[in-house]
């Protein structure tokens, strides 16, 4: 039998843990492509970016609710870039930044993979540099088995020349490579099942 009714989806909430926007809720839905990274993973994260963080790009390439864009825009970064593919998760994400930081959130909807070049070719241009972050869906899912192969190809596209660091969020048990295009792994973290690798441009 066919249910008629679409079943509600639960909301749960974090925080921005600092900065301007210290405090300020965000929504996340519990749908299956959508993972809060953890409270330990994010304060670690921004314990490594630091004040490094003020005045740049900030680039979340599988956005979820915005949560890692949006404590960005709170440390003091210029302007964050979403891109995500989920209907749900997108307007999440649009109410999200619609409450906490409207001029200088900028959303793209539909896939992360299309919608890199766009949000590539705006940060390039501008003239400050860029940290991007890839936090794609475990590929233990179905369907999607090649997710990192096409995230690697996604960063050898992208210039040091514009680039401060690049952050990884993945499984545990995945091993990234030493080196990706123009970029070298600088240090790796490890909060059970997630770990962050970091890369930072080649001299």
């Amino acid at each position: 039998m066919k249910r008629t009714k679409k079943e509600k989806i639960k909301i749960f909430t974090t925080t921005i843990t600092a900065g301007e926007y210290k405090g300020k809720t965000i929504e996340i839905p519990d749908i299956f492509t959508t993972r809060s990274s953890k409270g330990i993973l994010k304060e670690s994260l921004f314990n490594t970016l630091q004040f490094d963080i003020i005045d740049k790009n900030f680039v979340e390439v599988f956005s979820g609710s915005g949560s890692i864009g949006l404590e960005a825009l709170s440390r003091g970064a210029k302007d964050a870039y979403f891109m995500e593919y989920n209907h749900t998760a997108y307007k999440c994400l649009e109410g999200n930044t619609k409450r906490i930081s409207p001029n200088n959130s900028h959303l793209f909807y539909g896939d992360s993979f299309e919608n890199f070049e766009i949000v590539y070719n705006i940060v390039k241009k501008s003239p400050e540099k860029t940290y991007f972050y890839f936090d794609p869906p475990f590929s233990t899912r179905d369907g999607m088995d090649d997710i990192y192969d096409k995230t690697l190809k996604l960063i050898e596209s992208i210039s040091k020349d514009i680039t401060e660091m690049i952050m990884v969020e993945h499984m545990t048990n995945l091993t990234m490579p030493n080196e990706i295009g123009e970029f070298k792994q600088h240090k790796r973290k490890k909060f059970g099942r997630s770990t962050i690798t970091y890369y930072r441009p080649q001299a």
